[in-house]
């Protein structure tokens, strides 16, 4: 005889500014019969009293995945904002629980409300949540024409926003502001970002940006311009760099390490690639980390993971990578060190520009196999009145498959 499949003591409600009038029959129930409330102060003021004990959640948000875990076993609901699975707390919350132990009830998302608002179709606009990450994540997206409907802080995150877009030329830029959606309190009103002048702006806030402008917008091929990059000169330049992410060959969710990083710029495209893509680079010189680190922050990839240290006494530890590059300090020490780390399936690829690392690479390459590709390029250059060839050195990259 089957079992009989136990109800889930946590349900997760996303509720909405219009409170208990916009809870769906199945919400309200649940709220009904609690034993138990949690939620943020915002949200339990929106109920009408109820017989389960109430409880604020904390700040910060990590604080009350113990609180609600206490309740384990007890019918409980928690409170969480519309959708509580785009750029909500529901993921947080559930991975620490087993499947059978929770459901869920969404209300609209923000995202929604503010699409249903301006008549715009949600997948041709770029969503983020900016709560508590940097304003550069919407770098890569800014260029003209482009729509984007960001959810912020508070008033002030959106007065940042306004700044941050006149300072990277694109003050032209409209911002709808559109406060508590969906409530008696909403409100929305518009203004371009060069001297926005909006005050009492309330919470919760999201921007609907139409952006426009003179700014330079990011190109979404591999070989950004050497100019988006702070460097000290250590960089992998454009037309290799576009190679080499060839060669890497990003997948959506794949991890790379790139050794010798330098500016990190092949671990900043890599990241740029997807949004779901990870890297970790290494770096030996610490002005050279601090470059890459910044670099990453204002191209809007912050999750870039830089470490300080030389291969290879020093490797990333953690998941195995999907690709390596190796950019820096190459040596016959750093392969045979890594090589026992990387699973079946590791794209490596390595650039080399000296003739011993040459040498070491052609001699891994008999070892190992993969390919060689030997990149030579000439600028135009002024020979007198006139124009030549100016060579770079070449650079000989070796990509193989473990």
């Amino acid at each position: 005889m089957a079992e009989t499949a136990k109800a889930p003591w946590l349900t997760i409600v996303g509720i909405g500014e219009d409170g208990w009038a916009g809870l769906s029959e199945p919400a309200r129930q649940a709220l009904s019969s609690a034993a138990h409330i949690i939620g943020p102060p915002r949200h339990l003021a929106l109920l009408p009293p109820l017989t389960g004990a109430v409880e604020e959640w904390p700040v910060p948000f990590a604080d009350g995945i113990p609180l609600l875990l206490r309740q384990r076993g007890h019918a409980t609901v928690m409170l969480a904002s519309g959708d509580p699975f785009w750029f909500g707390a529901g993921s947080s919350v559930t991975g620490a629980l087993q499947a059978d132990e929770w459901t869920a009830l969404p209300s609209l998302s923000t995202f929604s409300l503010t699409a249903a608002r301006l008549g715009w179709a949600l997948q041709d606009t770029v969503c983020l949540g900016l709560h508590a990450a940097p304003l550069s994540r919407l770098r890569p997206h800014l260029t003209p024409g482009r729509k984007a409907l960001i959810l912020l802080r508070d008033g002030a995150a959106v007065c940042d926003l306004a700044a941050y877009l006149d300072v990277a030329g694109f003050g032209a830029s409209t911002l709808h502001v559109m406060e508590a959606l969906g409530g008696p309190r909403e409100r929305l009103r518009a203004s371009m970002a060069s001297g926005f002048a909006l005050d009492d702006i309330r919470h919760p806030v999201a921007v609907a940006l139409v952006c426009a402008g003179a700014g330079e917008a990011m190109t979404t091929a591999s070989g950004l311009d050497d100019g988006w990059f702070r460097s000290d000169g250590q960089l992998t330049k454009r037309p290799v760099r576009a190679l080499t992410l060839s060669a890497l060959a990003p997948r959506a969710g794949d991890l790379l390490w790139d050794i010798g990083a330098g500016s990190g710029s092949v671990a900043i495209e890599w990241l740029l690639s997807h949004p779901a893509n990870r890297a970790v680079a290494l770096e030996a010189d610490p002005a050279r980390a601090a470059n890459a680190r910044a670099n990453a922050q204002s191209l809007g990839v912050d999750r870039l993971k830089v470490i300080e240290g030389r291969a290879p006494d020093t490797l990333p530890e953690g998941p195995a990578p999907h690709a390596v590059f190796i950019g820096g300090g190459l040596s016959h020490a750093l392969l045979e060190a890594l090589w026992p780390r990387l699973r079946p399936g590791t794209r490596l690829v390595a650039n080399a520009v000296t003739l011993e690392s040459e040498a070491l690479l052609t001699h891994w390459r008999a070892a190992k196999g993969g390919a060689l590709l030997r990149i030579e390029l000439a600028d135009a250059a002024p020979i007198g009145n006139r124009q030549g060839w100016k060579s770079r050195y070449p650079v000989v990259q070796w990509s193989v498959t473990v």
